[in-house]
């Protein structure tokens, strides 16, 4: 199921749960989260309720005394929660980003972050409830509008602080934000943290078919709906052979070949479908190459935050798409030179062909002492006459052609 995320008024961690409350989500998976880790005096509510006229849900936290809690106490709590692992990952990487942004406005160790932003329980809850909600609704992937961040200025624990307060506005590197409708602040750093973590990519409504619609209630009165709206559905391209991906980019003019071959596989073994180069000419003349990523979009951001780090690149592009995909199949197949796995794609045209796969003909052309490329073709022959199936590479017409000779 894909979503959309309207944050014309911003965008809070109460506001996101709240929405996704109201689309479905059963509360009662977080209170039971909250009580199996041993926060059962926390009590979260989540009544239906209205901002200028338009209905939602609300919720409410609140916790007994209230204890201060730091970044590693969070993190451990998070760590052990006996919940499923994607949405205990995915909120251990939303409180990292929040945490870390913390760290850097405050000049302090990351396990020192502890003061009252991040340590309150709705924080907590915010965060835990989007990751278990996204994983409940069976959100695959989410496309947000770009960000309002309202005006002037926000009291905190801190002081009186510019909007967007420090934080929020070194979590919103890489994002599109607008100035919003009202001033005051509408996007907090929690807000700004699970977007970061859980978007897959910003821009207008992708075209789905919407099945859920949800709208989650700000606390503060702006003089229109405080809200934030959640649509859910089917995207109109997830038909079979089709699904959606996420491209990232990024022009990189200051590494070497050897060092962006290294961060391109590297790249691969993290989850990317695939990696490729492109030498482009950027300002003042300066050849450069984009390096592109295509992603599952669920995996977008992680892999957007893993670019910059093999890269030390200082912005990542992310596309959202999706592609047309053949039905494709792996099967063994015994042949002369050994068993080797064979990739067999059925194109919409009916046809189908098959390759060998490419790890497959290098290890059995190591072990053979033979070229790759002479290998490739002597296992797809074989593998056609055991098949029927037609190699997707052509033979050579004869030996004469032989591009190792």
């Amino acid at each position: 199921m894909i979503a959309y995320l309207d944050c014309s008024t911003g965008i809070s961690g109460d506001k996101f749960l709240g929405a996704l409350v109201d689309a479905g989500f059963d509360l009662a998976v977080l209170r039971e989260a909250l009580g199996a880790m041993g926060l059962g005096t926390i009590t979260v509510e989540a009544p239906p309720c209205g901002s200028a006229g338009v209905g939602g849900t609300g919720v409410r936290v609140a916790e007994d005394g209230a204890p201060r809690r730091d970044f590693r106490a969070l993190h451990d709590l998070l760590l052990h929660a006996p919940i499923a692992d994607e949405p205990r990952q995915a909120a251990l990487s939303a409180l990292r980003e929040l945490a870390h942004a913390e760290s850097q406005v405050h000049g302090v160790e990351i396990d020192d972050v502890h003061f009252h932003e991040i340590g309150a329980a709705d924080t907590l809850v915010d965060l835990l409830g989007i990751a278990l909600g996204m994983h409940a609704l069976g959100v695959t992937s989410l496309i947000a509008s770009p960000l309002a961040l309202g005006g002037g200025t926000v009291m905190t624990e801190h002081g009186e602080l510019p909007v967007p307060a420090p934080a929020t506005a070194v979590l919103l590197e890489g994002m599109p934000v607008l100035p919003g409708p009202v001033g005051g602040e509408l996007t907090t750093p929690t807000g700004a943290a699970a977007i970061r973590t859980f978007a897959s990519g910003f821009g207008p409504v992708p075209p789905m078919v919407v099945r859920r619609v949800g709208t989650g209630r700000g606390t503060r009165e702006i003089g229109l709906p405080n809200v934030a709206r959640l649509l859910l559905g089917e995207s109109a391209a997830e038909e079979p052979g089709h699904d959606r991906v996420t491209l990232l980019e990024s022009n990189i003019d200051h590494l070497t070949p050897e060092e962006l071959a290294i961060a391109a596989e590297r790249l691969r073994h993290a989850g990317a479908l695939d990696v490729w180069q492109t030498p482009v000419v950027m300002k003042k003349g300066r050849a450069a190459i984009v390096v592109s990523v295509l992603a599952d979009a669920s995996h977008a951001p992680a892999l957007a935050d893993r670019l910059m780090a093999e890269t030390g690149t200082l912005g990542v592009r992310m596309l959202p798409c999706h592609r047309r995909l053949a039905d494709r199949d792996v099967t063994e197949v015994p042949t002369s030179l050994g068993p080797a796995r064979f990739k067999i794609a059925t194109l919409p045209t009916g046809v189908r062909t098959l390759s060998v796969e490419s790890d497959d003909a290098a290890r059995i052309a190591a072990d053979n002492g033979m070229a790759v490329d002479v290998v490739a073709r002597m296992l797809e022959t074989e593998a056609t006459a055991i098949t029927g199936v037609q190699a997707r590479r052509q033979p050579w017409l004869d030996d004469t052609t032989n591009p190792s000779d």
